[in-house]
């Protein structure tokens, strides 16, 4: 530990408070916006992966049916939405004249039709929220009723819409190979910018939508250009030098968000990103019977000195974490849970109990660990989970993986002891948290319980609370779920952090939501 100690700085790193809002300004219009995504994806259908690099692009060219800004939940694609008594049936009113990007006119059977061919069947974490979706009728062109064959919380349907209710059009995808069709790689929206080109590997490029149902004033820009830029030395020099205009997502090292951040070209912090509360995670194979023995996963978790992951990787950003609900998440959040302080001497004496004794070189046992390539702290995380661990007398080799080969070798594969990256919770645990812990998820579904854990009475109240109307009952069985979690230790929920990005200056409307990245920047402007 004391190598890593020494070699990252633990100096706290200080976030601009919003200065008082000037006089608004006439948008300029025109111009293209360059920003920086970290990696390729070969996915842009959100309707057919849940992923924020995917809404980081495709959110510009394909809309959900509601989005989530400061004020709360907003009609998007949808403008009314009601529920009946037993909830089991949800209507949807849709907007009028709306048209996709080929000019064919939006309605309730492109809804019906990507609820039951991708939401229900393929869309990882709405698989698992429309479990008891049965179908989708359409009474008029404008209406799309969804019936249940249990309740479904309005609240929840609604919570997830911004991530999970992305509509495909129909007329592009009926009759043919759904995984394959050539428009999941060049996606045909209703949003402000089009899609126009895509360089593997390079960039991705999306125009103007000028028959936007907004209004002929929106959007403000003319295009914008994702540039893919993996070294995020390389992408922290392009940002400084005005080549890119934004990164988002700790996209580049930390030492030069906080420098950069000091600099009045650019803002950075955490604002935009409310929604995007994630955890550093530490997750279990519990396959190999090592760890499938709690007392060895209660012994690394009593190894992990958070406090100082928090301070020498995160800059201060983040808390310990109380299992999958993170404390922004009010609603659902309980801290009275069973918890792992930094004891090194109780974890030395729990894997003795274990039948792990330290060997001659003083190693007790090896694991193969995969550490996720989403931004410069993962790797750092797992770095240090490495070096606590041996601390104890774990020896862990770090496997180097991508992103496409660790979501392939640990969501599919399985190829893998533990594994550390991060888990993001999305306004309620049904949309994105509860799937970590629910068994029964193909294999091969990103970020999800991929795990081997099986415990029936987490899937009860998993179950349960997913069909509950009462909010205060649906309040006592997440709570219940989070101690659960907190003593099963299926995945360590480590540290709990916000998300930062950084920007420049020009661009306005920046980070005005609370997902920002993922919204469709219809009122973003450039000012030169």
């Amino acid at each position: 530990m004391k190598t890593l100690k020494r070699g990252l700085a633990a100096a706290t790193c200080a976030i601009a408070t919003g200065a008082m809002p000037a006089l608004a300004e006439e948008p300029q219009r025109g111009g293209t916006f360059v920003t920086h995504v970290v990696s390729d994806l070969g996915v842009l259908n959100p309707a057919m992966r849940a992923s924020t690099a995917v809404y980081q692009i495709t959110g510009k060219i394909m809309e959900p049916l509601i989005d989530l800004t400061k004020d709360g939940y907003v009609g998007v694609l949808a403008t009314e939405w009601s529920a009946s008594e037993d909830g089991k049936q949800i209507t949807f009113k849709l907007r009028e004249n709306v048209r996709w990007h080929d000019g064919q006119p939006f309605g309730c059977d492109d809804v019906a039709f990507t609820a039951m061919e991708f939401w229900k069947p393929i869309l990882n974490y709405s698989s698992t929220l429309q479990a008891n979706l049965e179908s989708v009728e359409c009474p008029d062109p404008l209406t799309a009723v969804f019936n249940y064959s249990k309740p479904m919380p309005l609240n929840l349907l609604v919570a997830a819409m911004p991530d999970l209710g992305h509509p495909v059009p129909k007329h592009l995808y009926e009759g043919t190979d759904l995984l394959r069709n050539p428009h999941n790689q060049a996606p045909i929206g209703t949003g402000p910018f089009k899609f126009a080109e895509y360089e593997r590997g390079q960039y991705i490029i999306a125009v103007r939508n000028d028959d936007y149902w907004r209004g002929p004033e929106y959007p403000y820009l003319d295009r914008v250009i994702w540039r893919f830029i993996p070294d995020k030395a390389a992408a922290a020099a392009a940002l400084e030098a005005g080549e890119v205009l934004a990164s988002g997502f700790i996209g580049i090292p930390m030492e030069d968000m906080v420098r950069l951040g000091e600099d009045p070209r650019f803002k950075m912090g955490p604002e935009g990103y409310e929604n995007n509360v994630a955890h550093s995670t530490i997750e279990f194979n519990l396959r190999n019977p090592i760890l499938a023995d709690l007392r060895v996963r209660q012994a690394i978790y009593h190894g992990l000195d958070t406090d100082f992951a928090i301070q020498a990787i995160m800059r201060g950003h983040g808390k310990a974490g109380r299992g999958p609900i993170p404390s922004t998440s009010s609603a659902f959040y309980t801290d009275d849970v069973p918890t792992y302080p930094y004891d090194k001497a109780k974890a030395e004496a729990l894997l003795d109990e274990a039948g792990y004794p330290r060997g001659p070189d003083g190693v007790r046992f090896k694991l193969r660990h995969r550490a996720a390539s989403w931004g410069e702290y993962t790797g750092l995380w797992g770095d240090y989970f490495a070096q606590a661990m041996r601390e104890i007398g774990i020896q862990v080799e770090i496997v180097p993986s991508d992103a496409t080969s660790f979501l392939t070798t640990v969501y599919r594969d399985h190829d893998f002891d533990t594994a550390s990256g991060w888990h993001q919770y999305r306004s309620d645990p049904a949309v994105s948290t509860t799937v970590w812990l629910r068994s029964g998820a193909p294999a091969g579904t990103a970020w999800s319980n991929q795990f081997a854990y099986l415990s029936p009475e987490m899937d009860k109240l998993i179950d349960d609370a997913a069909t509950e109307l009462n909010p205060e009952a649906r309040v006592a069985l997440y709570h219940e779920m989070q101690k659960l979690e907190m003593t099963d230790l299926p995945v360590i929920f480590a540290i709990e952090h916000p998300f930062l990005g950084i920007h420049s200056v020009k661009l306005q409307n920046a980070y005005n939501t609370p997902r920002w990245e993922s919204s469709s920047w219809y009122d973003l402007w450039i000012k030169e």
